[in-house]
């Protein structure tokens, strides 16, 4: 306990910890190929375990669930680190929102079906 007489306590507050944490947060698609990257390597090392360790279609088995699951977190590692698409877009054809009505009991359709029906509903006029 003599070691810890020097320490602080301001290094143990919540906005260290934030600082700590955001060193192991990927932030951009390189950091997220590179840790596909190290989970593809333990994937091949850890079949080639089970390949030897079970020998036949158990270890091959074994073996392809392994590699398998680094092109599942892979896909989500690169979505996670994709960027938002702009709110706004910008260019000489940019889609406007498609505007509609709320068409409920309350509010009818102002236009009879294509069906012919003769409700009386469908010929009031608001």
């Amino acid at each position: 306990m003599a070691e810890l007489r020097q320490w602080h306590g301001v290094c143990l507050t919540i906005h260290m910890r934030k600082r700590l944490a955001r060193l192991f947060t990927i932030k951009t698609r390189f950091e997220a190929w590179v840790v596909i990257y190290a989970i593809a390597l333990g994937a091949v090392e850890r079949g080639h375990h089970y390949l030897v360790t079970y020998p036949g279609f158990g270890g091959w088995l074994l073996a392809l669930a392994c590699t398998g699951v680094v092109f599942l977190a892979g896909a989500k590692l690169l979505d996670s680190v994709r960027p938002a698409k702009a709110a706004v877009q910008v260019g000489p054809y940019a889609d406007s929102l498609p505007r509609h009505t709320v068409i409920n009991r309350n509010r009818p359709r102002s236009r009879r079906p294509n069906s012919g029906s003769t409700s009386p509903i469908w010929l009031r006029r608001d």
